[in-house]
């Protein structure tokens, strides 16, 4: 699949995920982020995608610690909620 399609499909994969604030939370981060995302950094988003969404969230509020292989840039971009209008 080229980069093209991998971005459109995570960016409805992210942007449908089956709540209002799990849509907004990922959905925006990854249109924030994910133009100057590398490849790794598309790999790393394509697996949290396969996380439950409440742990995601309680991930970028801070109120959990996720996993090690989730730690770094991109997760504390998420915790930042720059994102996310308000």
């Amino acid at each position: 699949m080229d980069r093209a399609q991998r971005l459109k499909r995570l960016g409805y994969r992210a942007a449908h995920r089956g709540t209002r604030e799990a849509d907004m939370l990922i959905g925006r981060f990854f249109a924030a982020a994910s133009p100057a995302w590398d490849d790794d950094a598309l790999d790393w988003f394509e697996a949290l995608l396969e996380e439950q969404d409440v742990d995601i969230l309680a991930w970028a509020a801070g109120v959990t610690d996720a996993p090690a292989n989730y730690h770094g840039p991109a997760l504390e971009a998420l915790k930042r909620l720059d994102y996310l209008p308000r």
